[in-house]
């Protein structure tokens, strides 16, 4: 049984719970880390997920790493190299994995996302944010820096100059400050968020998942690549989805008049 993460499927939806309410959902001190991989495995290999809702039970959406694992990597019995392979194992295995995940994965902000937390929703592709929600890149706070990728993930969210702000200073941004900066796509009431991810999740799932899957993977192989090279490549992922059983049905369905059945 999960200790962690609380893992439920609706057809072709995934619902991914942090449930640590008392310790605020932290990501280090405890088995989130493989429980997420073993969650995005699971994902993986099973091409009737069309798209994701991570969210966390309690108050807070994510609180980011433990303060008593913090305090431990702080003795002299734990060495710079030790951290650096804990990092590397740990929390930066979760960065590549989610982020690198073809499914589409909304995160639904039901509370504070701290830290790694708000590192954690910025690997996500899109963030609905509670009304109540509060989010920080609060590393500067405790003497450390974003070690599980937010220097990157952040400013191509919110623009580097935000991005520094937040960094620099750890000031909190509530919901309407985050709306504003892009760092949210929206903010709906607490009792509302659910409803909307799922909504919103809905108008993704009854597309063709091969066609989700890799319009995805082609955005994320955008924002590193050159317009030649993704040019290159939109081609060859065009020639798959043409040759697709999903594409097929699309065409005969818009010529039809009718919703499309995909399998």
């Amino acid at each position: 049984m999960s200790d962690f993460l609380i893992y439920e499927q609706d057809g072709p939806l995934v619902i991914l719970t942090m449930n640590q309410p008392e310790q605020r959902n932290p990501l280090t001190g405890n088995s989130a880390v493989p429980e997420f991989l073993a969650a995005i495995e699971r994902i993986h290999d099973d091409r009737g997920v069309r798209c994701v809702i991570l969210t966390g039970n309690g108050p807070s959406f994510c609180a980011g790493g433990d303060i008593r694992e913090m305090k431990r990597q702080a003795t002299a019995e734990v060495s710079e190299m030790d951290i650096r392979h804990d990092y590397r194992r740990g929390i930066q295995r979760l960065t590549l994995a989610l982020f690198n995940l073809e499914v589409p994965v909304i995160a639904a902000v039901n509370g504070h996302a701290i830290g790694a937390g708000l590192d954690l929703a910025c690997m996500c592709d899109i963030r609905i944010a509670a009304d109540n929600a509060r989010f920080a890149e609060s590393f500067i706070k405790l003497g450390i820096i974003p070690g599980d990728g937010g220097a990157w993930l952040l400013p191509r969210i919110v623009g580097m100059s935000r991005a520094a702000e937040m960094a620099f200073t750890g000031d909190m941004l509530d919901a309407q400050q985050a709306l504003a900066w892009n760092l949210v796509s929206r903010v709906v009431p607490r009792a509302e968020l659910m409803e909307a991810a799922r909504e919103l999740a809905g108008r993704i799932t009854q597309h063709a998942s091969h066609g989700v899957r890799l319009t995805k993977r082609l955005m994320r192989e955008a924002i590193h690549g050159r317009l030649d090279s993704v040019l290159e490549l939109s081609a060859v992922f065009q020639a798959i989805a043409h040759k697709t059983p999903d594409h097929s049905e699309a065409v005969e369905a818009f010529l039809d008049k009718r919703a499309p059945r995909f399998g």
